[in-house]
């Protein structure tokens, strides 16, 4: 089962599989503080999913504040049970099932840039570097697959590296956030705000999250 979720700018959030149904309170657990409306669409290829399956799913679909949520599945079965709970359910081939996938996944973007501020329950996802040229307020979540850079003052919750790669980071020109996470170290944000006023770096250091000055080199 693939899930796609875009947010009401067509942007698209995030593409993900999720393989287990009786075990998917991780999986949804990292958009939970996502105020946004988004639209799900999930593709489902040869597999039959129950109504009481696809309830579970719904419930957690309805915490996120999905007000789209469609199934395109070639499993009459898992078609039903979606109709049954008045889910816009579509039986299309398995073919059409893949090609949109593969369409979906060639508009993921690697690296994003983003202009403005992240406001509180925006959530922004990068496959690759994250640039936000603005703030991240608290209640904001920014992630991305390698590291993240914020031309601001970073107030809310970063996570960076989130394939697991450790060596990634978070930099800000102000660094004061409310949560920190590079792989699967985490680290709680400071309770007294900065008193230094130059760009700041988090990195992975002896499996903790330390901080340190961020020194631009010149190549002059």
């Amino acid at each position: 089962m693939e899930i796609v979720l875009k947010n009401t700018k067509s942007k698209y959030l995030e593409i993900f599989s999720l393989l287990d149904l009786d075990n998917i309170h991780e999986t949804f657990k990292r958009f939970a503080s996502t105020k946004e409306p988004l639209e799900a669409k999930i593709f489902v290829v040869n597999e039959s999913i129950s109504s009481h399956q696809l309830t579970k799913l719904k419930n957690y679909f309805d915490r996120i504040n999905i007000y789209n949520l469609r199934i395109y599945s070639n499993n009459r079965d898992t078609v039903l049970s979606g109709m049954s709970l008045k889910i816009d359910s579509s039986f299309i081939r398995e073919k059409e099932i893949k090609n949109k996938l593969l369409f979906f996944n060639s508009k993921k973007i690697d690296d994003i840039l983003h202009r403005g501020t992240v406001r509180s329950g925006e959530r922004i996802s990068s496959n690759g570097n994250l640039c936000i040229i603005g703030d991240v307020n608290p209640g904001a979540i920014v992630s991305a697959k390698k590291n993240i850079y914020v031309w601001g003052k970073l107030l809310g919750i970063a996570f960076a590296g989130k394939s697991g790669n450790k060596n990634a980071s978070i930099a800000s020109l102000y660094l004061n956030p409310l949560q920190l996470r590079i792989a699967d170290v985490i680290a709680i944000g400071p309770k007294d705000k900065p008193k230094n006023f130059y760009p700041e770096i988090a990195v992975i250091d002896k499996q903790t999250i330390i901080i340190k000055p961020h020194l631009i080199e010149s190549k002059n």
